[in-house]
């Protein structure tokens, strides 16, 4: 892991979302990084501007401060700049959602989030990137219907990210099928580096993958519909994940995307870096 000196300069960028749910989080942040750096802030009214800004950096180390969304999308761009892997980001976490931050180790509190910033290290981590060149961060989730439909929209969808509020349609088939599928159920062919896990015969609960698996693969569960006793989640890990259905959506990282008829994710190891604590 790489260290950091305080003499590194740093550009600041300040979410909007994160401006508006939080002044004071925002507040300490900027006077930690800028009492220990030479910080540049800046505070980019759009995502356009976010961008621009963002492209500009220069040589300064850039520390996103906002939520799960807003480092989302600061990988994002980098990944499609195809700058992403020379480029280390830090993160401080105002607003919410912030799961995904903290599940890849960003401190919650803006000052220890800031001194992290400072004194941190720099830890590889692996992405999963689609066939559309999105990428996920954290864990994907294909969730059961009722899940989506009660699932809160993000203080990031506003303005930035605009998850789909749609239902997942379950698939339709016309075979006979060996059970009749409660609602959040779906028939979806899930293939893991080309071999079948699941087929559109059995219906299934819901399908999680997530990077950062032993080698650099991703971990794969499908969740089979059970009748009557729990049914055991089928488990497989590789490097490509391919689900097909009819219409699916699912969850990854601040948002919901799709609809989607068929959807390829592949694992890039080590692909971008984190500032995170250093070890006590």
């Amino acid at each position: 892991m790489a260290t950091f000196a305080t003499s590194d300069q740093l550009l600041v960028i300040i979410d909007p979302a994160a401006r508006e749910t939080d002044g004071e989080s925002v507040r300490i942040a900027k006077d930690v990084l800028s009492a220990g750096a030479a910080a540049k802030v800046c505070m980019p009214d759009g995502p356009e501007e976010f961008a621009r800004v963002l492209a500009r950096r220069g040589s300064r180390r850039p520390v996103v401060v906002g939520d799960d969304g807003a480092l989302v999308r600061a990988v994002t761009l980098l990944h499609r700049r195809r700058e992403l892997a020379g480029c280390v980001l830090s993160m401080v976490p105002v607003g919410g959602p912030l799961g995904v931050a903290h599940a890849l180790g960003v401190p919650m509190g803006a000052v220890a989030a800031a001194r992290a910033v400072l004194d941190g290290v720099e830890r590889r981590m692996d992405l999963l990137v689609d066939d559309s060149d999105g990428v996920v961060l954290g864990a994907l989730r294909i969730p059961p219907l009722t899940a989506v439909a009660a699932a809160p929209e993000p203080v990031a969808a506003r303005g930035w990210l605009r998850p789909y509020q749609h239902l997942v349609r379950s698939l339709s088939t016309t075979r006979p099928l060996p059970a009749v599928p409660r609602p959040g159920a779906a028939r979806l062919r899930v293939e893991v580096d080309g071999e079948t896990v699941v087929d559109l015969d059995q219906p299934v609960e819901g399908i999680s993958v997530t990077p950062g698996g032993p080698d650099g693969l991703a971990e794969v569960e499908v969740r089979p519909l059970s009748v009557g006793a729990e049914a055991t989640p089928l488990r497989a890990t590789g490097r490509t994940v391919t689900v097909t259905g009819t219409d699916f959506r699912y969850r990854a990282d601040a948002g919901v995307a799709g609809p989607v008829r068929r959807r390829t994710w592949r694992v890039v190891e080590g692909a971008w870096g984190l500032t995170v604590p250093g070890a006590p």
